[in-house]
């Protein structure tokens, strides 16, 4: 199975600028071991389950919880399938079959 998670997740109580929060969630979910793609707005991650993912999510708010966020926004949208793996990358190669190399 995959399942992949488009996350974003950053505190709405402190100040303009989220980069400082961010790196803290970027760091967790880098250390997680699970492949994952930075984007402007939002981190997609692959894991196996949906539990998995959901307790990443978790993990990634107590991140921000210790940090003294009062006020955390976050969305958080899955892609589940079964019997793929490596779907981070594959979607992209799959597009990729028919225009040619894209931004990445």
């Amino acid at each position: 199975m995959s399942v992949l998670l488009e996350m974003s997740m950053f505190p709405t109580d402190h100040g303009e600028s989220k980069s400082e929060y961010v790196a803290q969630v970027i760091s967790l979910i880098r250390e997680s071991g699970y492949a994952y793609q930075m984007t402007p707005m939002a981190t997609i991650i692959e894991t196996n389950e949906i539990g998995e993912a959901l307790a990443l999510a978790e993990k990634c708010y107590k991140i921000l919880e210790a940090l003294d966020c009062n006020r955390v926004y976050a969305t958080l949208k899955f892609d589940i399938r079964k019997g793929y793996e490596n779907r981070l990358k594959s979607k992209i190669e799959s597009v990729e079959k028919h225009i040619g190399e894209v931004s990445k």
